[in-house]
């Protein structure tokens, strides 16, 4: 037996338990201190795993001995010669990527929600026995996860193992009745595990999927080590989320995202599905592997700061779409109007010219993760902007290089100096090092893009590569930019708000800096029933306010919580914020091939 033992079982499906048990073979004479994580590698938020413990108790010799609680998340154990048997209940209702979720119809964690940590046993090897729930109802289910098998036989229940703690909790597991494919790369089988009910082309996904692994491969070199690789999928109604691992991602969608029998072409769901798969393979070795400093070894126990998650995410979203085109998934057209997309979604938030990306890396534990109804106007994406910036680095390596050094030799150096080594990348140094390896003075593109608010030269970057670059007036609050559309007849006016529609009206979610709504006083939360006395929907809102010129003034009757209100409004032109991209003349090297 390994040094820590885990056995776990979804004991009562219906209720939403998992038991765990741990078994310690020789604790801490003085008193075997363990806790639960604070957040979970890959998501930047403080999410009290141990919150979700339901019962706990601890035995040693035989009988019960006393436990302390020392903090929210750590315990204390009486003094004991082992071993030390530690049983607990965890609540688990959360579907999504970061936790974990049982029902009667299918089982998933991460380690994080569900594995203690031993102090002082954190390096040390450790096993797992998975075990089925009881009930013939359970009889079909089957096992998902990258872990190392140790007895149990693949996709089955039974014994698994992990090097230390940190493995141990960086392998999701799903169990349940699901679809299963395999496909192999670099020698290495790939399997895609999609839960939940679904009509999806699992031959065409298993196609895709291998290309976009494929390519990315070749751009690193080589696939890190591991026996497998896995796509935890869990298909729902409506959904959009992925969490990285070192050898498998979690991810949620839409069933209708997935490709469906007899239809060719690629629909903007299933790319969009096609992007998250593609990043978080990517973060296989960008994040998993070559990590900021910071993150070496994790600190679960409290939030870990660094300034470089717009390399890591930024770079990433750079890299998820544009292996698409490359990789021959989609037209270079369809990528443009991808990447015309994030360039709208950036500048149509204010909070671009108030804060760098350099900080919102660093305050991703606050603003980012715990955004209010005034983020688009107080905070940028290290995720969208990062990704620009990743582009006009790319591209600015191209152009000074004359097409010889690019961002794919950047990651490869990352991958070697860093990702192969295990050494945590230094943010005061790697901007030096990038220089170095690539012989481009990159000190003011540096500055000006990460730690500045000044507007990225956008234009100036797809000039160089002969893209033309467009900024036109919004059709709607809904236009997401990305595609031409016929000239207005009339100057656009916008709300400046956004919103959704709910019982009797539209509620408004967030107000944008400077715009019709803010300067007429409303708020976010404000209901708003009527335009000039006539009722509006979330349909209507657009085509009624877009009835009004610039300088007109009108009325917006809404509620405020159970007061109406009346708002003085006057119609403005809307801004051009709204992003088209378009080709000059062939396709660019950079949307073709790797450098």
């Amino acid at each position: 037996m390994k040094p820590i033992h885990y056995h776990i079982i979804p004991s009562k499906p219906a209720a939403h338990i998992f038991e765990v048990s741990c078994i310690v073979r020789t604790p801490d004479p003085t008193g075997q201190v363990f806790s639960m994580p604070a957040w979970i590698p890959g998501s930047y938020m403080i999410r009290d795993f141990a919150k979700n413990i339901v019962t706990i108790k601890a035995s040693c010799g035989g009988g019960e001995i006393k436990l302390d609680k020392t903090d929210k998340q750590t315990w204390r154990c009486e003094p004991c010669q082992g071993p030390l048997t530690i049983v607990y209940e965890v609540y688990a209702w959360d579907l999504s990527v970061r936790s974990a979720h049982l029902d009667t119809t299918h089982a998933y964690f991460n380690g994080t929600s569900v594995f203690m940590s031993f102090q002082g046993y954190e390096n040390e090897p450790c096993s797992v026995e998975i075990l089925r729930p009881e009930g013939s109802g359970y009889a079909n289910w089957q096992v998902s996860t990258a872990m190392t098998l140790s007895g149990a036989a693949l996709h089955d229940f039974g014994a698994y193992q992990a090097a230390n703690y940190e493995e141990l909790i960086d392998h999701p597991v799903e169990m349940g009745s699901f679809t299963l494919d395999t496909f192999e790369v670099a020698g290495v089988p790939h399997d895609i595990v999609i839960s939940g009910r679904h009509r999806a082309d699992r031959g065409r996904l298993k196609c895709d999927l291998a290309i976009i692994c494929e390519h990315h491969v070749n751009l690193f070199g080589e696939l890190p080590e591991m026996d497998r690789y896995v796509f935890q999928v869990m298909a729902v109604g409506e959904g959009y989320g992925g969490l990285e691992h070192r050898a498998s991602t979690s991810l949620l969608c839409s069933r209708y995202d997935l490709p469906l029998k007899g239809v060719d072409e690629v629909s903007e769901q299933y790319r969009a599905f096609l992007g998250l798969c593609s990043h978080e393979y990517f973060h296989t070795w960008n994040i998993k592997r070559i990590k900021p400093k910071a993150f070496v070894p994790y600190d679960l126990t409290t939030e870990v700061y660094t300034h470089l998650m717009w390399m890591f995410e930024g770079i990433t979203s750079y890299y998820d779409d544009l292996a698409l085109v490359r990789a021959g998934l989609i037209t270079p057209q369809s990528y443009l109007e991808l990447l015309g997309q994030n360039i709208t979604r950036v500048i149509r938030g204010s909070g671009r010219l108030k804060q760098t990306v350099w900080d919102s890396s660093f305050y991703t534990w606050t603003k980012f993760y715990k955004q209010d109804e005034n983020a688009p106007n107080a905070i940028v994406s290290y995720y969208g902007k990062g990704a620009l910036i990743a582009m006009g680095l790319d591209l600015t390596l191209r152009q000074q290089t004359a097409g010889k050094t690019s961002l794919d030799d950047v990651m490869r150096y990352l991958w070697q100096t860093y990702g192969k080594t295990g050494e945590g990348v230094d943010e005061k140094t790697i901007e030096d090092e990038i220089e170095k390896l690539t012989g481009v003075g990159l000190g003011d593109f540096f500055t000006h893009c990460l730690r500045g608010t000044g507007e990225l030269p956008l234009s100036d970057w797809l000039k160089s590569s002969d893209v033309n670059y467009q900024l036109r007036l919004p059709e709607s609050s809904r236009d997401k930019g990305g595609k031409k559309t016929e000239e207005a007849k009339h100057k656009t006016v916008m709300l400046g708000a956004r919103f959704t529609g709910t019982d009797g009206g539209v509620r408004i979610t967030h107000v944008l800096d400077g715009g019709v709504a803010q300067r007429a006083g409303l708020s976010a939360g404000d209901i708003i029933i009527a335009i000039d006395n006539i009722r509006i929907d979330a349909r209507s809102l657009d085509k009624r306010v877009g009835e009004f010129r610039p300088g007109e003034h009108f009325v917006i009757q809404a509620f405020r919580r159970d007061e109406l209100i009346e708002f003085q409004a006057e119609a403005m032109e809307a801004m051009a914020d709204t992003c088209v991209l378009s080709l000059q003349a062939g396709t660019p090297d950079w949307l073709m091939q790797q450098g």
